[in-house]
């Protein structure tokens, strides 16, 4: 029961304040000031003020495409967990209409509405859920490209921002882009890192079966280290591998799955020199030549 609470049940709870902390800072500082969020809430929004559709419709439909292709890439529990975070996430921002207007002041909206936001999405992602389907998008495509997930997901939002400031005036884009780095930043204290990468050591008796079962469900390879332990002699392979943020929690539960008496450290990497991070063509492309 008390393994259930930690690894299922603690997790949806954290999952839907996230939501509800991510849905009052929109509702309450960002839409009455007319600033607007990045990636797909941010274009739910301005499809809001142009059209009046509800917000919590737009943030649903728009984010399903992602989302499919999240599931194909990262499995079902992301699907389960990002369908309840945007369900929740959906719902608190129809109850969160209701409230009225923290402030009628651009400068506080800014600053309380970004600090607010980055807390409540944040700790979706820290607990294995996703309020925009931008992130999944632009993790999947830097498999591909030279560009980092956090240089995808700027880049998008340039191009939201300058949107937004031909339609609404370039002081709503500049309020909008300023409220984004608090975001981001917030995202970062919260959540340990908007785009670093996450590297995983990993020592276990059974090396080869979680290496398998971590290429082929992240397409991640594994470098194996040989180890002899201080006390017992034994000789020990370690498993050390470089993931993104989002699959931290697919990764503990491949390891949980195959051998719950690994010991497992995650720590951040703040810089990657090479291609250490592939994608699953390139390494069958390696295969298929040798």
């Amino acid at each position: 029961m008390k393994r259930f609470f930690k690894e299922q049940l603690f997790p949806v709870v954290m999952i839907i304040i996230g939501a509800a902390c991510a849905a009052f800072s929109i509702e309450c500082f960002l839409i009455p000031n007319t600033i607007l969020d990045g990636g797909v809430t941010g274009v739910s929004m301005m499809i809001n003020y142009l059209s009046g559709i509800r917000l919590s419709i737009l943030v649903v439909v728009i984010n399903i495409p992602f989302f499919f292709v999240g599931y194909k890439a990262l499995g079902k529990r992301f699907l389960l967990r990002a369908i309840i975070a945007m369900a929740a996430f959906s719902g608190f921002l129809e109850v969160c209409k209701l409230i009225p207007s923290v402030t009628s002041s651009e400068l506080l909206a800014v600053v309380f509405g970004g600090v607010l936001l980055g807390i409540g999405v944040g700790t979706v992602l820290r607990h294995g859920g996703c309020l925009d389907g931008t992130e999944v998008a632009a993790m999947l495509l830097s498999k591909n490209v030279s560009a980092s997930t956090g240089q995808i997901i700027f880049m998008i939002n340039i191009f939201i921002y300058i949107t937004a400031g031909i339609l609404f005036g370039w002081d709503r884009a500049m309020l909008s882009l300023l409220t984004y780095f608090i975001t981001f930043k917030l995202i970062d204290i919260v959540e340990e890192g908007m785009e670093q990468a996450k590297a995983a050591m990993i020592i276990t008796d059974h090396a080869s079966d979680i290496a398998d079962t971590i290429y082929q469900q992240l397409g991640r390879t594994c470098t194996f280290i040989s180890a002899e332990g201080l006390v017992s002699g034994s000789t020990k392979t370690v498993l050390y591998c470089v993931i993104t943020r989002v699959e931290v929690s697919q990764l503990k539960r491949i390891i949980n799955e195959a051998d719950v008496s690994a010991f497992v450290t995650i720590s951040e990497v703040s810089e990657i020199i090479g291609n250490h991070i592939k994608n699953s063509s390139a390494i069958d492309e390696k295969a298929q030549n040798q």
